[in-house]
């Protein structure tokens, strides 16, 4: 199994994170990945990006030495409703984004509170990414949330970093996840969660525990550029069009 897009990782704009999109790219294109998305976190997480961040991607090229970039955000799920806390006029500027649990904005509820906040968040139609849903801080009825992301096309997020060293305790919750995703004929997407540049693009825990367990590199839609802009592009995302005659060179 092969992952040539990386669509979950921090820049400096995010406080705790120590990289530049520069950094970003250098190893991007020593890697040999396809594209990879910028998603700081939103202005309300404690050291979150200003809103301007997001605002002002539009500076940067879309491709460089022919890697792709996409800009993104990894947004947080509100207490205790769900939703996700960003001005409307913010979804224009941003490709995708990632909805995900953190304890600064949501503190940890017991299961149906947290389930239900999961799939109302689902079905504002606002998100394309659900962030490591094993965390285990955040018990959910995992069946219920992965039929309520297929029904609103949101990918299952595997994250490495919580096979390595975030959210201890994820591991058995994500085989878990895999396997309902599975069994119930849906997608996921693979993110390093980078905090620092050189863990972009590491996936080897995700693609171990996956092929463990038979999972279909089939159900990764962002195992490479065209799978995952061609689902963007079922959200109407403007970017898919944008690149789409740049990343025909990746289709086979």
């Amino acid at each position: 199994m092969q992952i040539l897009t990386d669509t979950h990782m921090h820049t400096v704009a995010s406080d705790h994170a120590y990289s530049t999109v520069h950094d970003y790219w250098a190893l991007a294109v020593e890697r040999g990945l396809q594209m990879f998305g910028v998603t700081d976190h939103a202005p309300d997480m404690p050291d979150g990006a200003h809103g301007w961040h997001f605002g002002n991607m539009k500076v940067l090229p879309r491709v460089y030495r022919n890697v792709a970039l996409l800009r993104g955000i990894e947004a947080n799920i509100q207490p205790m409703e769900g939703g996700l806390g960003l001005p409307d006029g913010m979804y224009p500027f941003l490709d995708y984004v990632i909805a995900s649990f953190h304890e600064p904005v949501f503190p940890p509820s017991d299961l149906a509170t947290n389930t239900r906040a999961v799939i109302r968040t689902l079905e504002t139609g606002r998100c394309q990414i659900l962030g490591h849903p094993g965390n285990p801080n955040y018990p959910i009825d995992y069946e219920e949330v992965v039929r309520a992301a297929k029904d609103n096309n949101v990918l299952i997020e595997i994250n490495n970093s919580s096979f390595t060293h975030s959210r201890q305790g994820s591991e058995p919750n994500c085989l878990h996840i895999l396997e309902l995703v599975d069994r119930l004929d849906w997608k996921v997407s693979f993110g390093s969660d980078s905090h620092s540049a050189f863990t972009l693009g590491h996936f080897d825990a995700c693609i171990e525990k996956a092929n463990a367990i038979g999972f279909p590199e089939a159900r990764v839609v962002t195992a490479n550029a065209p799978r995952f802009l061609d689902f963007l592009a079922e959200h109407d995302k403007p970017v898919a069009g944008e690149l789409q005659p740049w990343a025909e060179q990746f289709r086979t």
